[in-house]
């Protein structure tokens, strides 16, 4: 299922799926961002054929890559949830309970409006800002956060659902999500796959692993 690639990061090492989400080896933990969970049902009750399977292909997805590293602790970088209850947060409660042996923190992001009771019925912590693991933070929008990050420390974030863009002959081009890394933070790939890309426009100093299909493509 996986074909990782090592990124090392103040002596510590991560493992960057190709499945969007990071496994932290040190800690025995996965880190993912961005899984806007109930996304889809909004858009149905919107009056949008959009079908539940994104959900679940997205729950299922995380469960194999869960089984594969088998984490004990799931890091998650804001927006686990899109807005509002809705009938997919029982699909999800299902889910939990066939993981209840890991521990999810949550850093909240913008679209995490749940009431705190749903957290705990759920065995989720919550961090409203970020949550610290010396040197390593984790937080939603990292761009809130650049005058006050903390000397010698990297950051996690999610929340831009970083992308790139590769361009060929003809005009034509190709869009890929990725993970963005700087000298100082990184950005995580939206885990939904009913999500966008903001196309990010990296420094030369900066790392891209594009995600194309089932594999990694270190861009620079």
């Amino acid at each position: 299922m996986h074909s990782s690639v090592l990124h090392i990061i103040q002596d510590n090492h991560f493992w960057l799926s190709p499945h969007r989400c990071i496994y932290w080896e040190e800690q025995k933990a996965l880190i993912i961002a961005d899984l806007h969970l109930g996304k889809s049902g909004h858009f149905r009750k919107s009056g949008i054929a959009v079908p539940q399977q994104l959900l679940m292909n997205d729950l299922h997805r995380l469960f194999h890559c869960i089984q594969y590293f088998k984490p004990e602790k799931l890091f998650i970088a804001g927006d686990m949830f899109h807005s509002t209850a809705n009938k997919e947060l029982d699909l999800f409660m299902r889910w939990r309970n066939d993981i209840s042996h890991v521990q999810i923190h949550l850093i909240k992001g913008n679209h995490d409006i749940l009431h705190n009771s749903f957290y705990t019925d759920a065995a989720i912590d919550i961090s409203d800002l970020q949550l610290n693991h010396h040197p390593f933070y984790f937080v939603h929008d990292i761009s809130g956060m650049k005058e006050n990050m903390q000397a010698q420390s990297f950051y996690f974030s999610g929340h831009i659902h970083p992308g790139i863009a590769m361009y060929g002959g003809s005009r034509q081009s190709l869009r890929f999500p990725c993970f963005y890394f700087t000298e100082n933070y990184a950005v995580l790939p939206a885990f939904s796959a009913f999500a966008g890309y903001y196309i990010v426009r990296p420094k030369k100093q900066d790392k891209i692993f594009a995600l194309v299909k089932d594999s990694i493509m270190e861009m620079q």
